[in-house]
């Protein structure tokens, strides 16, 4: 059986098609969903349409791949949207499924579910999305309503943003994680857009390279330099980085200070980097692998 799954996230859409034999293919598209969406409580029609449009692209994919299930699910700006339903309507259209909205305990564990697959495994997974990090563990998960592009879009929106820009930025983040207690297992793994773009950029890679990323140890240095060097860059250099999706550039700045305060919060030295994240998870479910 060959299951197509959806993620709609703040910031980017996101396709894994599979089979019980592994993956068939991933694709993503980064449209900017929810930027704006703290300000306003509503999905923006421009991220609207650029997230149809993917869906469009979605569907003939996986009616090329002869997908024959199919699962579509929707993070925090969508939770937060007051139009989501509207953009549901147009998605099942596009989709062939209507999108669910799942709450942060579900993204972690559906995140959890595909970044972990020994059940002996006592590691802490750490997913940086658009508008939430989620960190969670065998013992339970934690989501907090902070992402890279609610973070951009609340003190970082002009780049090259300024040294009391970052300051703000930074006691924000503090100030929502001072709740979060999480006990460190074996290791922290982090997942999806944010974490692989940190280490592709931290590798210095001339293109992105999912092969490079996935198992990549990004230590705690490193990644002090990364974001520094990206605090001093402007918008149009940041999306020159050659391994950096372009469409990333207005919120890595963001998505990387969260990083470094996941690592500060857990007391740890490195973060082993995995592609496999919450589209894994929903998938294997569909596949009824889990």
């Amino acid at each position: 059986m060959i299951v197509g799954v959806v993620d709609i996230g703040t910031n980017s859409m996101r396709l894994l098609i599979a089979s019980e034999q592994g993956d068939i293919g991933r694709w993503v598209e980064v449209t900017g969903l929810g930027k704006g969406v703290d300000a306003t409580g509503e999905l923006s029609a421009q991220g609207i349409q650029r997230s149809i449009e993917a869906f469009e692209r979605f569907a003939t994919l996986m009616a090329q791949h002869d997908v024959v299930r199919r699962d579509a699910i929707a993070t925090s700006a969508s939770r937060d949207a007051r139009n989501r339903e509207e953009f549901f309507d147009e998605a099942e259209r596009a989709l062939g499924v209507r999108p669910r909205v799942i709450s942060g305990d579900a993204e972690a564990a559906y995140a959890y579910a595909g970044a972990v697959s020994d059940p002996d495994d006592d590691s802490v997974v750490s997913d940086i999305g658009g508008g939430s990090t989620e960190f969670v563990s065998s013992n339970g998960s934690i989501s907090v309503d902070i992402g890279s592009v609610r973070l951009s879009d609340r003190h970082l929106g002009r780049l090259p943003p300024g040294d009391s820009h970052v300051r703000s930025a930074v006691e924000l983040i503090r100030e929502l994680f001072e709740p979060v207690t999480v006990r460190m297992g074996d290791r922290l793994i982090g997942v999806a857009g944010t974490w692989t773009s940190l280490s592709a950029i931290s590798q210095d890679l001339a293109e992105y390279d999912r092969e490079a990323v996935h198992g990549h140890v990004l230590g705690l240095g490193p990644l002090h330099s990364v974001v520094s060097e990206l605090s001093t860059l402007s918008l149009e250099e940041t999306a020159a980085i050659p391994s950096l999706d372009p469409a990333r550039a207005p919120v890595i700045l963001a998505g990387g200070l969260i990083a470094l305060e996941v690592m500060e919060l857990l007391e740890v030295e490195e973060a082993h980097v995995s592609e496999k994240d919450t589209l894994d998870g929903l998938a294997a479910e569909l596949l009824d692998l889990r």
